[in-house]
């Protein structure tokens, strides 16, 4: 899936900008909203249930390229579910959101993975799966080890989270840029590859 690509001007020169779009999914009451007004305000707030899909921007300038992150965050409602992929489709990073206070939102989560998995390719997207609420770590059902295994299973990014006391909250984005960046390393370099392989064709073709 390719990203949007800016030109942007910095005092080292051309620096590229990257326009990723990251959608946040899990059940309700699983703080989402939370979540990402605390990444984009830097601020806390205990908020209703979206309702249909919120919409947040943050700008990130990094000394490789400036992201933008267009941040939709999803109901977590069941009635709302199947209208979900109307919102993640063309993503490129989504986390899945889950209460480690509640186990039945960790075995949502897991079903929202198979819902990315039926829309889009292996290494199509990078997903990281994200157990909030770490400042309830007390009344904890699901252990750190039991996300961290599922993730290792899958190939997700994982990560456990507040965004009551700002714990981990900058690091999970950073960490999912940092993974969206080395795809785009990987895409260029396998890229320029398979120009120099080309070239070497046309020049080792010719006959006597």
């Amino acid at each position: 899936m390719t990203q949007k690509v800016m030109p942007s001007t910095s005092p080292e020169g051309i620096r590229p900008t990257y326009i990723y779009k990251v959608v946040l999914l899990g059940s309700t009451s699983v703080g989402k909203s939370s979540l990402v007004y605390r990444y984009v305000k830097n601020d806390f707030r205990e908020s209703l249930p979206t309702v249909g899909c919120s919409f947040f921007t943050q700008m990130l300038n990094l000394e490789e390229a400036t992201i933008k992150f267009e941040i939709w965050d999803t109901a977590g409602q069941e009635k709302y579910h199947s209208v979900c992929h109307l919102y993640y489709r063309g993503a490129h990073a989504a986390l899945l959101i889950y209460d480690i206070t509640n186990k039945e939102t960790f075995n949502r989560a897991k079903l929202w993975l198979r819902d990315l998995e039926k829309e889009f390719l292996p290494d199509e997207i990078v997903i990281a799966l994200v157990g909030n609420k770490m400042d309830l770590a007390a009344e904890r059902e699901v252990s750190t080890e039991e996300g961290e295994e599922f993730a290792r299973t899958k190939g997700l990014l994982f990560m456990e989270t507040s965004a009551k006391s700002n714990h981990q909250v900058n690091e999970i984005f950073m960490a999912i840029v940092q993974e969206l960046l080395q795809r785009k390393r990987e895409e260029v370099s396998s890229h320029g590859l398979l120009t120099v392989n080309l070239e070497e064709s046309r020049t080792g073709t010719g006959c006597c």
